[in-house]
């Protein structure tokens, strides 16, 4: 399956489930793109135990699966992209929503 997980949001709890289940569906097999919007892209700056997001999203990386962040919600941040914030397009979270089997947001 190609899972396309979008993340908008900081909540540490909430981010920190959208990537176990990311990490999960990579252990499966699966291919697993997450897409990071709005306040998504600020995952960089999340640090609350006990959830640990940081090394959730290296464990992700590591497994194979693909950041894309959000450049427009990164320059209004004024913030550059980064190896978990990549700087992508509109139009690679279109691609993601187009060629993923499966789309869930957080």
């Amino acid at each position: 399956m190609k899972l396309g997980i979008i993340i908008t949001q900081t909540d540490p709890e909430t981010v920190f489930n959208g990537l176990r289940l990311g990490l999960y569906s990579l252990e499966q097999g699966d291919v697993v793109r997450i897409f990071l919007s709005g306040k998504g892209v600020e995952i960089d700056k999340i640090s609350e135990e006990p959830f640990n997001v940081e090394a959730l999203a290296q464990q992700v990386l590591d497994a194979g699966g693909r950041f894309l962040a959000c450049g427009s919600c990164l320059k209004l941040r004024n913030a550059e992209g980064s190896r978990v914030c990549p700087l992508s397009t509109l139009k690679d979270q279109y691609d993601l929503v187009k060629d993923s089997d499966r789309v869930i947001t957080f």
